[in-house]
């Protein structure tokens, strides 16, 4: 394995600054606990801001095919200080895993006008499997009939809401194909989700005419592709998360009293919040390997993946969990951002494939072999 580079750049550092900064003016707390409310009057102004003004939308495609040419490193930077603000944009699914799959598309090809479109910020897309759907597993694909007429129906598909075309996988007698299908052409059904920051849906087509991107076997492939790096970024949404959480909780415990001491010098709370910072800073390594697989296409970059999932996932939860019940009373409030946190992290548990899945799959890559039952063998649970 080829050595690589989890150091943060100066153009890496510069970027994080300009996204917080910008996050910090446009996208506060009270307006994102809105979006429990059904108000998600924040969610265009600050997806244009970022996408557009910043010109983030197209990070990971290339120079030559309307992009900004930079990398999985820059886009991961980007998603860690989303996470560090539940920012309700969809980065994650358009400009990461629906641009991904894109790519898998041949350059010259029909795919290149809307993978321009996406990186410009002039369009958004989704790529239309459940939230859940882990790199590895089998992708439910809808069905294609004559004229390229697209049927079938999917749910709990994240950045539906936000997305003007969907990206389709589609049974062809030749294997998967990708298909662009318009918003309009499709019944979109928002469902009361546990992150509402990043709302599901459930989509229904019917005999919808679609245009073909990527042909059949090569959708697979790319639809693969798409859920991979999707699930290695998402590991630095979650290490944002968890940074967060632990920034807070310190915070809070430095200026908390009780009984006329501050409450962050009991040494039961001390332990813990060590035990936690060991933690967050082990997501650190692992999101930013992820990261740099991705962006150096490294051979291992299937297993740094499945690590970082197995870890950041678990890691996120438990710092919103400490945050909240550090937080005491005011953690358990409506008006205290806490709760944003743990819903984000307990929904992104489940994106891509949960912890459990990716350590299956990480014991398969590296030929880790299964534990035998047997006489004086216990059974794992």
């Amino acid at each position: 394995m080829s050595k690589l580079n989890l150091l943060y750049t100066e153009v890496e550092d510069d970027l994080r600054a300009t996204v917080r900064d910008l996050l910090a003016d446009r996208c506060q707390s009270s307006a994102v606990i809105a979006a429990y409310d059904g108000d998600r009057s924040l969610v265009v102004p600050l997806w244009k801001a970022l996408a557009t003004d910043l010109e983030l939308a197209g990070l990971l495609v290339p120079d030559e095919r309307g992009g900004a040419g930079a990398s999985a490193r820059e886009a991961a930077v980007v998603l860690e200080e989303l996470g560090r603000a539940v920012a309700p944009v969809p980065f994650l699914t358009s400009s990461v895993v629906a641009t991904t799959v894109l790519l898998g598309a041949e350059a010259g090809g029909p795919a290149d006008d809307l993978l321009a479109a996406l990186a410009a910020g002039d369009r958004t897309a989704a790529l239309v499997v459940p939230l859940s759907t882990a790199p590895g597993a089998a992708v439910a694909s809808l069905a294609a009939g004559a004229g390229g007429r697209v049927s079938g129906s999917v749910t709990s598909v994240a950045g539906a809401l936000e997305a003007d075309v969907f990206l389709v996988p589609v049974t062809t007698p030749d294997g998967t194909a990708v298909y662009a299908v318009p918003a309009e052409a499709v019944r979109i059904d928002p469902v009361v989700s546990l992150d509402m920051t990043r709302q599901l849906a459930d989509l229904a087509v019917d005999s919808v005419p679609g245009e073909a991107l990527i042909a059949a076997p090569a959708g697979a492939a790319a639809v693969q592709r798409g859920l991979e790096v999707g699930a290695a970024l998402l590991a630095s949404e979650q290490l944002g998360l968890a940074q967060w959480c632990l920034t807070a909780t310190v915070a809070y415990l430095k200026e908390r009293r009780q009984f006329g001491r501050v409450v962050g010098g009991f040494q039961a709370l001390k332990h813990r919040l060590a035990d936690l910072y060991v933690a967050v800073e082990s997501a650190a390594a692992a999101a930013r390997h992820a990261a740099a697989t991705v962006a150096a296409d490294d051979p291992d970059r299937a297993v740094a993946t499945a690590v970082a999932q197995a870890w950041c996932g678990d890691v996120a939860v438990r710092a919103a969990e400490e945050a909240i019940q550090l937080h005491g009373g005011i953690g358990m409030t409506w008006e205290h951002p806490a709760h944003l946190y743990l819903k984000r992290a307990k929904a992104g548990q489940i994106a891509f494939g949960t912890p459990g899945f990716h350590r299956a799959r990480l014991a398969e890559l590296v030929e880790l072999p299964a534990p035998t039952v047997g006489r004086g063998t216990r059974k794992a649970p």
